[in-house]
């Protein structure tokens, strides 16, 4: 479970770097922008990803709790919480990889409109 709580806290350290423009510099230094309506879309899959590992990181802590205790009811709960923490992880791969294929296409999309956009200038500087 530890390696699951460490998964949680790094991807909690992005979506807040993300959150607060840091990433969002990174990206524009590399050669893209977002619009308005990607950054909002990825903000939103983002907070649904926190949302998720914060209620997982709870997940945890009562599995733990239930391990540790012994008790056989706590430990047929297990059973079902650990399919509840699966499925919310599940979740969370498939938000990350809908933000993956949502960037690529935005990256895509905006190295298009450069190329579009330097072969206009270099036509309107080319001498008649």
């Amino acid at each position: 479970m530890k390696c699951v709580y460490n998964v949680c806290r790094i991807s909690i350290d992005l979506m807040r770097r993300l959150m607060e423009g840091e990433a969002y510099q990174l990206m524009g230094n590399a050669g893209f922008q977002l619009d308005g309506k990607a950054l909002q879309m990825f903000q939103k899959s983002f907070l649904q990803v926190q949302s998720l590992l914060d209620h997982n990181r709870i997940l945890i802590n009562e599995i733990n709790q239930n391990h540790d205790s012994k008790i056989p009811d706590n430990l047929s709960r297990n059973v079902g919480l650990i399919r509840e923490l699966n499925n919310n992880i599940r979740r969370v791969v498939d938000l990350y990889s809908d933000l993956s294929s949502n960037l690529s296409k935005d990256v895509n999309s905006s190295e298009s409109d450069s190329r579009l956009d330097a072969k206009a200038l270099h036509k309107r500087i080319r001498p008649a």
